[in-house]
């Protein structure tokens, strides 16, 4: 099961998010979401367990965790939108 945490510290690093799902399960990836452009993370990341029990156990313990005074979101990720191929920008030539 694939989730989202959201409101995450800036200075999180994915080990340490590895290592605070790894207490309740397996962690099959993490991956923290950065700006393309500065290369600064955007606050939020998705991490991957095999096990959907063990998931689900992780999202009910982290979800509203406080973190470095903010506190966790922890969800089942969505399927992503179908954006236009764009990716928000337009060009005009």
């Amino acid at each position: 099961m694939k989730m989202y945490v959201g409101n995450m510290p800036f200075s999180m690093q994915e080990d340490q998010l590895q290592q605070l799902f790894e207490q309740h399960g397996s962690v099959e990836s993490v991956s923290i979401i950065t700006d393309r452009e500065t290369g600064r993370p955007r606050g939020f990341a998705f991490v991957e367990m095999n096990d959907d029990q063990e998931a689900k156990t992780a999202m009910s313990a982290l979800d509203n965790m406080m973190i470095d005074g903010r506190n966790l979101k922890v969800a089942e990720a969505r399927a992503r939108e179908n954006r236009g191929g764009q990716g928000g920008r337009f060009n005009r030539w």
